[in-house]
């Protein structure tokens, strides 16, 4: 058994001895050209000796670069329905090619030595099982190929057999089976152009049947869309370029050509177009929404006399945001000014995220408190008002000191937050501490009782819960204290 390093090392040392003939017999030409004449030396003469050694440099450059191309049968797996079969066939044809390799390499002479002729025998009779195994090849690839359902699984065939495909008779054989290829893409190309127009039109009156992925803002959406369409017609056409100069030379390959080109330059401009579209809103947007105030209050109610107070970060300046971060994940450029805002989205989420807290804690402190506890509270909820009334009327999202803004109110509204559920909390357990005191102080028996026994049934009712009612009155009033 040849190992797999073997053929590519001979191949590569026979190259070098045959580039190096070569340049030996071109310098002296060259230099027999400069003589003018004057070396009478007869040319065939000189070199037949040199001239056999190419040659059979050659021939073994051939042999080596043969073992190279089989030596990837044993890599490849055929699939589909006929895949099994094909496999196994090919098996064959590699356990075959290897024996005839043996057979080749087990000569008793020195295969580099020109004397021994013997060896165009031997080497003969080598090209001759190779081109039945060629054939034999040929016809795997072309039963996988009208086996293989699709464009791309045919394209992914070929590309198992690569290094096999430059053949001669292989490629002969395959030859026939681009033009197939050429009409299944052209027909691809059909269905993509006709995906394409309709998808667009969805897309540009933001229909919900839209092909835009739902996790995907509408640009970014769009753009990821096209860019799957390009994917989809251009590996196949890039396959076709490696074609034979023969196929592309024919009209089939020249009107596929034609159709990709303009449908590629339709997405192309279609993409540009929603960038531009997009682009032209951007500055402007961000200008307008980063001006805004950081809180807005609503107006008040008759519940909610203050007013409940929201955060005033524009969803516009969100969608932006997560336009720019997809955008910039499909490698696309955006503007200047997108960029630069895309830079401090971190410190807007926290910012946001930090805001969305104290707002949602301060319309809840307002929503819970009952008409009784306001007042007993209106100073703290006071100083909550004076800590948002910057973040109100002053402060913007182009301003400066915001974080010291936000952990200032933060602070205020933690402190008296929880200060109203420490009073809530204690609310319920004095609640459920007088719950208890509704309770009969009287058991009343479905029979008669003579008075002192009566009374004493009472008494021993009674005093438990008047120790309970003491007890819990002495916390009652520790809560209230507390509070």
């Amino acid at each position: 058994m040849i190992k797999a390093e073997e053929p590519k090392q001979a191949h590569d040392q026979l190259t070098v001895a045959f580039d190096v003939c070569t340049k030996f017999k071109d310098a002296y030409f060259e230099y027999k050209q400069r003589a003018k004449g004057q070396w009478k030396i007869t040319t065939n003469a000189l070199f037949v000796r040199l001239d056999s050694f190419s040659e059979r440099c050659q021939d073994i450059m051939h042999l080596t670069s043969t073992i190279i191309q089989f030596s990837k049968l044993q890599k490849i797996e055929l699939g589909n329905t006929k895949g099994k079969t094909l496999t196994d066939i090919k098996e064959q044809i590699a356990s075959e090619f290897d024996k005839a390799v043996e057979e080749f390499t087990s000569v008793t002479f020195d295969i580099m030595d020109i004397e021994r002729r013997e060896f165009d025998d031997h080497y003969f009779k080598f090209r001759q099982r190779m081109k039945e195994l060629d054939r034999r090849l040929a016809s795997i690839l072309t039963q996988g190929f009208d086996d293989s359902d699709t464009i791309v699984g045919k394209f992914k065939l070929l590309d198992s057999f690569e290094g096999l495909l430059n053949r001669t008779i292989i490629q002969d054989e395959l030859e026939r089976k681009h033009i197939t290829l050429l009409d299944l893409y052209k027909q691809d190309l059909k269905v993509v152009s006709t995906i394409f127009i309709e998808g667009k039109i969805l897309v540009d009156k933001q229909d919900e049947k839209a092909p835009i992925s739902n996790n995907l803002p509408p640009i970014a959406g769009a753009l990821n869309w096209t860019k799957g369409l390009i994917e989809r017609i251009k590996e196949p056409m890039d396959k076709l370029l490696q074609l034979s100069q023969s196929v592309q030379d024919r009209e089939e390959y020249k009107d596929v050509q034609k159709l990709y080109a303009s449908l590629y330059k339709n997405i192309k401009e279609y993409d540009d177009y929603k960038i531009k579209c997009w682009e032209a809103g951007v500055t402007e947007q961000t200008d307008d929404n980063l001006n805004k105030f950081l809180l807005v209050r609503e107006e008040p109610t008759p519940e909610i006399a203050e007013g409940f107070v929201r955060v005033n970060f524009d969803p516009v300046l969100i969608a932006l945001l997560r336009e720019v971060k997809y955008l910039q994940l499909l490698d696309i450029d955006v503007p200047e000014k997108a960029d630069a805002l895309y830079k401090s989205v971190n410190t807007f989420r926290s910012q946001k995220g930090n805001l969305d807290i104290i707002v949602d804690i301060y319309n809840e402190i307002l929503k819970t408190l009952l008409p009784v506890e306001k007042p007993l509270l209106a100073d703290r909820i006071q100083r909550i008002n004076k800590a948002l009334e910057p973040g109100i009327s002053d402060l913007r999202w182009n301003s400066p000191g915001i974080d010291p803004f936000i952990k200032n109110a933060m602070d205020v509204v933690t402190e008296v937050d929880e200060l109203v559920r420490l009073m809530k909390d204690n609310v319920r357990k004095m609640q459920a501490m007088m719950l208890k005191w509704q309770d009969s102080l009287f058991d009343r028996r479905m029979k008669p009782f003579p008075p002192d026994e009566l009374e004493q049934n009472h008494q021993s009712l009674v005093g438990p819960k008047l120790e309970d009612i003491k007890v819990h009155g002495k916390e009652i009033h520790r809560l209230l204290k507390v509070t």
